[in-house]
């Protein structure tokens, strides 16, 4: 997958009601509020953004997509060198199909993937290297359904099954740190990394340019950040250039 011949900064556009919004540990009602999402995509293309992360919150706990018309707003506004990837509530081979058709460059499946492997590799028959597989780990193991559920499966071992369905890349998220400006699981990141030739995006719990620099040493083709770009903490022009150096 020629995604991320470079490693890339990639900030979150987490949609809920139509507002971006930060959860803290994936829990619901404890987001903060970041504004419209056009404008929240626009800011980071301005910022030097090449891939942008979008998220719909509400299709993650619904388990059906609830802010398309947001999504498609964003997708209509940005150019299309920008890459973007959507999870949240994609359940079905052709409502990934629709997305990957409609301007979604890659389409990021966590329980679907978890409870029917096989619509892995029915959507990369149709669209090569565009499903990203979301591995969420909480306390070692994948969880699924909105992080309330485990599944006794270990990170990198699910990884790995992934990878020979015919999944392009893996977003792994350590829930444990999420928004939580803590810092990262360097550790767990790696093991994940090991584990498989497709790009792993790292994800979660990133709160200085420092966690960017140790996500990309550990191997991580991305990363993708989220409450510390809202809170200021650094800048993505200073994170990207940290790492470029690293």
């Amino acid at each position: 997958m020629s995604h991320f011949p470079e490693f890339e900064v990639i900030p979150a556009v987490d949609v809920q009601d139509g507002e971006v919004v930060q959860l803290v540990g994936g829990e619901r009602g404890t987001g903060k509020r970041y504004g419209d999402p056009v404008e929240a995509a626009e800011r980071w293309i301005d910022a030097g953004a090449s891939t942008l992360h979008l998220v719909d919150l509400d299709g993650a706990f619904e388990g059906e997509r609830a802010n398309a018309a947001a999504i498609e707003a964003v997708v209509g506004a940005v150019d299309e060198g920008v890459g973007l990837q959507l999870g949240g509530g994609i359940r079905t081979a052709d409502g990934a199909r629709d997305l990957l058709d409609a301007g979604i460059d890659r389409v990021i499946l966590g329980t679907a993937a978890i409870e029917d492997p096989d619509i892995v590799a029915a959507i990369d028959d149709t669209h090569p290297d565009s499903v990203v597989v979301s591995l969420d780990a909480k306390g070692g193991e994948v969880v699924v359904a909105g992080w309330t559920e485990g599944t006794g499966l270990d990170p990198a071992e699910a990884a790995t099954r992934y990878e020979e369905l015919g999944a392009g890349g893996v977003l792994f998220t350590n829930v444990d740190v999420e928004g939580r400006l803590d810092g990262i699981d360097r550790e767990a990141v790696a093991a994940v990394v090991e584990a498989v030739d497709v790009p792993v995006i790292a994800s979660g719990g990133v709160a200085t340019v420092d966690d960017v620099v140790a996500l990309k040493r550990a191997g991580a083709a991305a990363v993708v950040v989220g409450t510390a770009l809202y809170e200021g903490r650094f800048t993505l022009r200073e994170a990207q250039a940290a790492a470029d150096d690293a």
